[in-house]
């Protein structure tokens, strides 16, 4: 079997006597010794047993090694007094019936833990030093798939007793016949009482009985994950709870059998508990929820709930004691209507709330908005996804009453409108808004003035939304002139000339911008953004701009200073745009991408190499002009390079 720990001892030197200690190999040795000259050392007479023959140089051996032949218990006594981690992890690289049998026994059972614990008593602060060694937990240990067993979970509760002890522990999937069992879970809780993290990925053979032990044993845990574990229940929840008073982070995620006993008893067990993440566990309701919530409301700062048949009640329970929630997270509550984000609102008890996101929740109206932005006076962060009844009025009477709101996100919010857009700019400081494919913005000109400018705003990205275009951009664009990173990848309807404005109208000077899947633009609109910006611009995407030429490369040379990460990916790119890059001494691009540009070539060698000096990524997947001898040229001189190819 396998050594568990690597262990380099110093080697044990033969001093001396018979190498033979058994007498059987002895009898062997005589048995030949009438056809072979042999020396053999002056010794007491051999005792021989098993019956052998003269011709022949067969032995009959009916007995076993008499260690093998010692019962469990004998075998658990002597393991006990075995006096360190090393000395029990090579007993068991013997055989798994050792391994089994170490694993057996608690690490309090040993009688070396029993002197430390004496000694410590005593005030000795040398044994204090060996305690701490040991048990601290600075271990972390992973298995994933085929690897999650319950052999390598014992050794590994065997191996790591003498090396720090295990801190951190994480099982992700195991196969269904041979994967982790509460026999190897019962393992890791007699060998590791310094566990503080664990985490179950998929262990459907893992029950109560597992957890339980882990709750008995490790006192010392402080955060738990469970994940697609359906045979644990409410009662190995409550067995933490009961035995893990500093529980700090809890996440359970598609356990069948977990409902609201158990998160009533870690709301009223757990008193140190400040995140809470509950996801697809039909059997929890608002019994739980509002339990867990009212009773460990003290210190619980972050909270998510997806997936769960909870109503209204709960969501009156966060609003009234989630005094000290500053991130919350609802998701997939179907069951929650108007009324219950309303009275969340307008309990008044989301005080440091700073970052709300709300997704798939039908009862996110324009009411219940404004009554979130009114009562969540801290709110920094705010981010909807799908919440199809929010419109463009109502978000900005949500901006107007949310006066802290720095970060708007908005993903398929379909009935939110160019005009909703614009009076939100207008109607508060934001610094970063966010537009992923909300289908509901046309590019319609407006016939009202517009506000007073959002000089608040440095981060704009409308990402995916075809209704937004040129007239949009250009309203944009006057509204904020103070941008410094504008993402507007997937707006296959802008040109050059819907553009330019915004790049005219950015003050402050851009320093990321993402044009990728903008297939109109042309090389006249990177020549304008480098000669307004390139001072300023630290990274540039143009993947899939087609229409991009080497004259793009011969202007960023000309006029980039601070650029360190440039994409150029599916563009018309030649060896000759790559040639004048590298001419640009004050460059120091760190990462770049070629990636689908055919017109690179092996002439480009010398180039990359000399651009080499800086660069610690370079991206030349399916350039298909390149060769294979080329790129191992390139990894031999750009060492220092992440090359992908």
């Amino acid at each position: 079997m396998p050594a568990l720990v690597n262990y380099g001892g110093d080697d044990d030197f033969y001093s001396g006597g018979s190498f033979y200690t058994n007498s059987t190999d002895l009898g062997r040795l005589c048995s030949i010794s009438s056809q072979v000259d042999v020396y053999c050392p002056t010794r007491k007479r051999a005792r021989i047993d098993a019956p052998f023959s003269f011709g022949e140089m067969e032995v009959q051996q009916n007995k076993q090694p008499s260690i093998d032949v010692l019962p469990d218990e004998c075998l658990f006594e002597i393991f006990k007094r075995i006096p360190g981690g090393r000395e029990r992890s090579s007993c068991a690289c013997v055989s798994k019936h050792w391994l089994t049998l170490l694993t057996s026994i608690r690490k309090g059972e040993y009688e070396s833990s029993k002197v430390v614990k004496e000694n410590i008593n005593s005030s000795s602060d040398d044994v204090e030093m060996i305690s701490s060694e040991e048990d601290e937990g600075y271990l972390t240990r992973c298995l994933e798939g085929k690897k999650a067993t319950d052999m390598r979970l014992a050794a590994v509760a065997v191996g790591t007793s003498g090396h720090g002890g295990l801190g951190k522990l994480s099982i992700r999937g195991g196969s269904s016949s041979c994967g982790v069992t509460n026999f190897g879970l019962s393992a890791i809780a007699r060998g590791c009482p310094s566990l503080k993290v664990l985490s179950l990925w998929n262990v459907p053979r893992v029950g109560d009985e597992g957890l339980s032990e882990i709750a008995k044993e490790c006192h010392l845990l402080e955060k738990l994950d469970l994940c697609q574990c359906p045979l644990v229940s409410s009662k190995g929840l409550i067995a933490i709870a009961e035995n893990c008073p500093n529980l700090t982070v809890l996440s359970i995620e598609s356990c069948s059998k977990i409902g609201n006993e158990g998160l009533q008893a870690i709301g009223k067990l757990c008193p140190n508990l400040q995140y809470i993440s509950i996801k697809d566990c039909p059997l929890v309701g608002d019994h739980g929820v509002s339990s867990l919530l009212s009773s460990a409301s003290s210190v619980l700062s972050k909270v998510k709930l997806q997936g769960l048949s909870i109503t209204d009640f709960s969501l009156a329970v966060i609003g009234h004691y989630g005094k000290s929630v500053t991130n919350l997270v609802l998701s997939g509550l179907q069951n929650v209507t108007e009324k219950g984000f309303w009275v969340m609102g307008n309990a008044q008890g989301l005080q440091k709330l700073v970052s709300l996101m709300i997704t798939s929740c039908c009862g996110v109206t324009d009411v219940s908005l404004e009554a979130i932005g009114k009562g969540c006076t801290n709110l920094k962060q705010m981010c909807l996804r799908r919440c199809c009844f929010v419109s463009g009025d109502g978000l900005v009477a949500f901006a107007k009453s949310a006066g802290s709101l720095e970060c708007l996100q908005l993903e398929e919010c379909n009935r939110v409108t160019q005009a909703g857009i614009i009076g939100v700019l207008s109607n508060c400081g934001l610094k970063s808004l966010t537009l992923v494919k909300c289908m509901g913005i046309k590019d319609i000109s407006l016939g009202a003035p517009l506000s007073s400018p959002c000089n608040s705003l440095k981060s704009l990205s409308i990402r995916n939304c075809p209704g937004f275009g040129t007239v949009s951009l250009a309203l944009v664009g006057n509204l904020c002139p103070q941008l410094q990173q504008i993402d507007l990848s997937g707006l296959c309807g802008i040109t050059d000339a819907g553009l330019l404005p915004l790049l005219q109208n950015c003050e402050a000077g851009l320093l990321k911008v993402n044009l990728s899947g903008c297939l109109n633009l042309t090389d006249g609109i990177i020549l304008a953004l480098m000669r307004l910006h390139g001072a300023t611009l630290e990274v540039l995407n143009l993947d899939g701009c087609r229409r991009i030429t080497d004259a793009c490369l011969v202007a960023v040379a000309d006029n980039c200073v601070f650029l360190s990460d440039l994409d150029v990916s599916r563009c018309a790119i030649t060896d000759a745009g790559v040639a004048a890059l590298s001419c640009a001494e004050q460059l120091n691009l760190q990462v770049l991408s070629f990636s689908g540009c055919s017109g690179v070539t092996n002439k480009s060698l010398t180039f990359l190499k000399k651009m080499g000096k800086t660069l610690v990524g370079l991206n030349l997947l399916h350039c298909n002009s390149i060769s294979a001898q080329t790129v191992e040229l390139l990894m031999e001189s750009l060492w220092r390079c992440d090359i992908l190819f």
